[in-house]
């Protein structure tokens, strides 16, 4: 997976005609929260802040649904 920069991102979206706000929106996250990931002031270890950076492909991991089931393993 290759992961992509803020300005990648910025760059996506607009080449597609879609605001940060709206993409936030159908994708279930705060429009505040996603402009503070893509400006950099969160660092994106835990939460809603994690969950955006992965969706938005800005860094590997898993959007974890379930936190109480965060430690259990997956069938293989």
């Amino acid at each position: 997976m290759t992961l992509r920069t803020a300005e990648d991102v910025r760059a996506e979206l607009k080449r597609k005609g879609v605001s940060i706000a709206s993409w936030a929106v159908a994708n279930g996250f705060s429009a505040n929260m996603v402009f503070e990931v893509l400006s950099g002031r969160k660092k994106c270890v835990r939460g809603q802040a994690h969950n955006i950076a992965v969706t938005l492909g800005l860094k590997e991991g898993e959007v974890c649904t379930d936190p109480g089931h965060a430690l259990e393993r997956r069938a293989a």
